[in-house]
């Protein structure tokens, strides 16, 4: 009785994205999980720090206040291959297709964030070059 959480603290719990959970007693490496798990990544599940879910919109929260206490907003940390699952922490399994595709967003918005950066830059230069302009009354001739 009352050791409870020591019981906790000593296990790994490793989540499929279907909702299935594994527990570990021991150590294992992302190289086995691998193996055991083609076509899946192992991350570890940062939960995020209050003032990173105040930055959350509303309309990716959900409006519904039970929803949000049912709701624990996480960040994911993609291991290497040659790292170990320790024990007291959280992993999920992520397909290789969830990756690509985060990657993607990713360059899709370092991309578009550069378009924009080099936009304003040339507008900037744009305006402070001083661009003669010709008027009617200029004419000689």
């Amino acid at each position: 009785m009352g050791n409870c959480q020591a019981v906790n603290a000593a296990v790994l719990v490793l989540q499929h994205p279907g909702g299935k959970i594994d527990r570990y007693y021991g150590s294992v490496s992302v190289t086995e999980v691998m193996s055991m798990y083609p076509g899946h990544y192992v991350s570890l599940i940062v939960p995020l720090t209050e003032e990173e879910e105040k930055n959350i919109p509303a309309a990716v929260k959900g409006e519904d206040k039970k929803q949000r206490k049912a709701v624990r907003f996480t960040r994911v940390q993609l291991l290497r291959p040659t790292e170990n699952l320790v024990l007291g922490h959280a992993y999920r399994l992520i397909t290789s297709q969830e990756v690509m595709k985060v990657l993607r967003e990713k360059k899709c918005a370092k991309t578009k964030k550069h378009q924009i950066e080099t936009t304003t830059t040339v507008k900037k230069k744009l305006s402070e070059k001083k661009v003669p302009v010709c008027s009617l009354t200029d004419r000689s001739g």
